[in-house]
């Protein structure tokens, strides 16, 4: 979770990266990047959190995101078998003098809409999710052009939903940017323990009420918020390790367990001990059953 500020790089002999279900749904990734980006997701529901927008998809998802609008992972906390198709683009991708000629005004217009975040629906939905999902098949010409068809369906369709009522437009200067990113690597490094936001504020310069602001304004979530859902996540790995519950509590700078099991279940819908059920790990924390002679 240290890495909100993503940075990505095309993939190769490409303009754009594409990357088939990550499978990141037991981590909760709230970031950004300076990337336009394509997301489809079915056989699935969950949460659709994009900029100040909160709400939930039933069954498929189809968002369009422009640069720098913060947003979750579209499967997180996905518990059934899905498919999740991403694709980024760099900020400038077709900008320039491309997006400028008279036949791609539409598709212009759509670029610039993604900055309210776009979710489509119905007919579109369908149609551009299945021509997402084969565009792993083509050759890199190919699925350029399967690209531009897909974002000219999008463009001339009337089953779209804006997410936000303003464009977010860039707040991250780079001088913000490296900042933010010293407040993860902080976290990062120093989850374990408590954190006083006195030594973030030191950090970044600023007084402790100036900082929770920043902080607020940069992630669009508080700070305690945001080093609770981290610690989380930490505890979902070593749950997975096998460590037990009082053991992840402690190592993750919880101070108590039942503050612990709260924000667990508040974060993921479920308490650590089902959360390790879920995953078929034997429960560390329950008696040893004698053996019978």
């Amino acid at each position: 979770m240290k890495a909100f500020l993503e940075e990505i790089q095309p993939d190769a002999n490409s303009s754009f990266r594409l990357l088939l279900t990550p499978h990141l749904n037991d981590f909760f990734l709230w970031h950004f990047h300076p990337e336009y980006e394509i997301v489809f997701i079915e056989g699935a529901s969950g949460p659709r959190h994009v900029g100040d927008h909160l709400s939930r998809y039933e069954g498929s998802d189809l968002v369009f995101i422009g640069p720098y609008v913060p947003h979750l992972n579209f499967d997180y906390g996905v518990r059934t078998a899905y498919h999740k198709v991403v694709v980024q683009m760099r900020e400038n991708f077709l900008r320039d003098d491309f997006l400028n000629m008279p036949e791609l005004a539409d598709m212009a217009r759509l670029f610039d809409r993604a900055r309210w975040g776009i979710s489509f629906y119905g007919t579109t939905k369908r149609l551009a999710g299945k021509r997402l999902t084969r565009l792993h098949q083509l050759p890199p010409f190919r699925q350029l052009m399967e690209l531009l068809e897909i974002f000219q369906l999008l463009a001339t369709s009337p089953e779209y939903t804006l997410l936000n009522n303003r464009p977010i437009e860039s707040p991250y200067s780079p001088k913000e940017q490296q900042r933010l990113q010293r407040v993860y690597q902080f976290i990062d490094t120093h989850y374990q323990r408590k954190i006083d936001t006195a030594e973030l504020a030191d950090l970044t310069h600023l007084t402790p009420a100036a900082f929770c602001r920043y902080f607020r304004k940069m992630t669009r979530m508080t700070f305690t918020d945001f080093l609770n859902q981290y610690r989380v996540k930490e505890a979902k790995q070593g749950l997975l390790l096998n460590q037990s519950v009082t053991e992840v509590c402690f190592a993750c700078g919880f101070e108590s367990l039942s503050y612990f099991n709260r924000i667990f279940k508040k974060v993921t819908g479920q308490n650590p001990t089902q959360f390790r059920k879920q995953h078929d790990l034997p429960n560390r924390n329950a008696p040893e059953t004698p053996l019978s002679l």
